[in-house]
């Protein structure tokens, strides 16, 4: 499990801190190792088709008891249809072994489908919904029938009384319409109750297949909480704390699904069991990229959120990690005003800067607008730019010319252009992408593509310039979802080609190249069309 480095790494200087998981560059020596990694998965000719739809994998540098630095690796969740293979650490909890209480109940809960399954699909089951079908139709029909029978009747003998008749002869009328009500009611009642008679029946069945249903939902709940408590987690001072311990402690509902199978908490928790020092730690992505998340292949990604970020700050207790980078020192905020009369301002929001206040104390835009303006009232901020996106902010003074300004968001009539870099060379000089956008729960803050649960997006783009395998490019967002330039630039189905500096969704460099360079709008007052440039920063 512990691999040597098959190259000397004695020229590289070990990390001074480990890994900080969900925000990083990969250390040389993690490189290294991931080099080593996929060179063994590149011998593995019989997983290729399943690595094809690709998978996260992890790895681990450590120093063993003896003073040797090497490296461990991991794959999150199965692979091959097992948690265990030899190159690869074990999982914390193996829920593949046959013995084991996880595959007894869980063959327990097949049954229970089976049999749901089963009486779902019997001839008894369906002749019964068949007949009642029919025995429906019948009954509406037969309701119709009578119901215009007995307003013929009626109509008929209407026309009588009116053309005049004798008091015995509209005794006679009356006690055809008794009669025709009374018959009318005798077939419909008997035709009810053998309706009634045939969903009693089935009633007894679908109480049956409930029941089934409900032992298995009771079934799986406990299952998922006994599993739950079989993870039980290390730090790096030896102290242990169980799944849904580490969950209550983040003030967090119930473990997600799948949490605790990721690479990076078995590679710790490993490594605590058997001594050996962690150094610093990498994920990196193989195969072709999902149709919702964007992957690339050998790209490095973040610890996820979800199911990892609970898991991780208990286990990374006792080690010296790299500061937290969103956890920066606030300081004074100095914005450069760009437009400004007595109803609104346009900023030039720096990279790196808040739009408004986070969970930190870090200054935002927010901040720099209400100490300076402290008459303003209303909400001030008109929209919002991400943190690592530079560019104009539209602010308004009074909540009137906030609440204009938003309905111009709403109808789609204030412009903006970006200019962006990206990390490859585009081929078509316009186009426009349209892919509906959500958040990716698992991984905050990411977006994801999903064409059942996302929001329409669209954008527009103009390529301005080609060189050295890059494009600089215009966009023009015709919506506004959070992350929408970024993902569209970089899901496979958009451009594939993430823009330079996109630690999300693309390789971290020494910032985001997107800054959105200008804005146009309706004065909220005056009514005229204004618009706001700077130049590009890049």
């Amino acid at each position: 499990m512990f691999h040597p480095f098959r190259h000397s790494v004695e020229n590289i200087e070990l990390p001074k801190q480990f890994t900080y998981p969900f925000s990083y560059e990969p250390h040389p020596l993690s490189l290294q190792a991931t080099d080593e990694v996929l060179a063994y998965l590149s011998t593995k000719k019989e997983w290729h088709e399943e690595l094809s739809h690709g998978k996260m994998f992890g790895v681990l540098v450590a120093r063993d008891p003896l003073g040797k630095v090497g490296f461990l690796a991991a794959f999150s969740g199965q692979l091959a249809g097992t948690y265990q293979h030899e190159y690869f650490v074990p999982p914390v909890y193996d829920l593949s072994e046959p013995s084991g209480f996880f595959r007894e109940e869980e063959r327990n809960i097949s049954a229970i489908n089976q049999e749901v399954e089963h009486i779902s699909n019997s001839a008894e089951y369906l002749r019964l919904k068949e007949e009642i079908s029919l025995k429906q139709a019948r009954l509406e029909s037969l309701v119709a029938s009578w119901k215009q029978r007995i307003e013929e009747a009626k109509s008929r003998r209407d026309a009588l009384r009116e053309s005049g008749i004798t008091e015995e002869q509209n005794g006679e009328l009356i006690r055809e319409s008794q009669f025709l009500k009374a018959e009318f009611k005798r077939q419909r009642v008997a035709e009810e109750s053998a309706l009634e008679h045939l969903r009693n029946e089935l009633a007894g069945i679908e109480s049956r297949i409930e029941a089934l249903k409900q032992e298995r939902k009771r079934r799986s709940a406990n299952l998922q909480n006994r599993l739950f408590d079989q993870f039980v987690f290390y730090d790096a001072k030896g102290e242990t704390e169980s799944l849904c311990g580490i969950f209550q402690r983040a003030t967090l509902p119930v473990p997600p699904s799948g949490a605790g199978e990721c690479a990076a908490p078995k590679l710790l928790q490993y490594a605590y069991l058997n001594h050996y020092e962690p150094l610093c730690m990498a994920e990196f992505w193989w195969g072709d990229s999902p149709k919702s998340i964007v992957r690339e292949h050998g790209h490095f990604y973040p610890a996820c959120k979800a199911k990892c970020e609970p898991i991780l700050n208990f286990m990374l207790q006792g080690l010296d990690v790299e500061p937290s980078p969103f956890s920066s020192t606030p300081h004074k905020l100095d914005l450069e005003i760009v437009w400004e009369d007595e109803t609104l301002l346009v900023v030039n929001k720096p990279a790196g800067v808040l739009s408004v206040p986070g969970k930190s104390e870090a200054p935002s835009v927010y901040s720099f607008v209400r100490e300076r303006y402290p008459e303003a009232t209303g909400p001030m901020i008109v929209h919002r730019l991400d943190m690592a996106t530079s560019g104009l902010l539209l602010i308004a003074k009074n909540k009137e010319a906030h609440a204009a300004l938003q309905q111009q968001f709403e109808h789609h009539t204030i412009r903006k252009r970006y200019v962006a870099l990206l990390e490859k060379t585009l081929p078509m000089d316009r186009g426009e992408i349209i892919l509906p956008i959500c958040p990716d729960v698992e991984h905050r803050p990411c977006q994801m593509v999903s064409d059942e649960y996302g929001k329409y997006a669209e954008t527009h783009y103009e390529v301005i310039e080609r060189k050295d395998n890059r494009t600089k490019v215009y966009f023009y967002p015709l919506t506004g979802r959070t992350h929408q330039l970024r993902l569209h630039a970089a899901h496979v189905r958009g451009l594939h080609a993430p823009i330079i500096g996109d630690e999300l969704y693309g390789t971290p460099s020494t910032r985001l190249y997107l800054q959105a360079q200008r804005i146009e709008f309706d004065h909220p007052v005056t009514g005229k069309r204004i618009c706001v440039e700077v130049k590009p920063e890049f």
